[in-house]
């Protein structure tokens, strides 16, 4: 994923022992004072970032492969995650306006 996305959260820090024994000694996971999660504009416009750029990547290849400096095999494998990304994200999108219109009709 890109950066800054996901929670960093270091699971060896909450661990710390409790009564119930299990492995090598009893253990229990300490409670997440303060999750470290970036705000929904930070999450969605990194993935809009990400999607550009995996679906200009193969534009470089199509020029290498002109060059005869690439395998046609490469290319083909990036124009078709390309396409499947752009259709993940055109349903996605689509599945937000869906639901924004949903919660338009909600009354108050």
């Amino acid at each position: 994923m890109v950066d800054g996305i996901t929670p960093n959260i270091n699971l060896g820090e909450r661990i710390e022992p409790s009564k119930i024994s299990t492995f090598n000694g009893p253990v229990r996971m300490k409670s997440i004072e303060q999750p470290e999660t970036p705000d929904f504009q930070t999450v969605m416009g990194g993935l809009v970032e990400q999607l550009n750029r995996d679906v200009s990547a193969p534009d470089q290849l199509v020029e290498d492969l002109m060059l005869d400096k690439a395998d046609i095999h490469d290319v083909m494998a990036a124009i078709s995650k390309s396409e499947i990304q752009m259709n993940m994200a055109t349903t996605a999108l689509g599945k937000v306006i869906q639901t924004y219109e949903k919660v338009m009709q909600i009354s108050i």
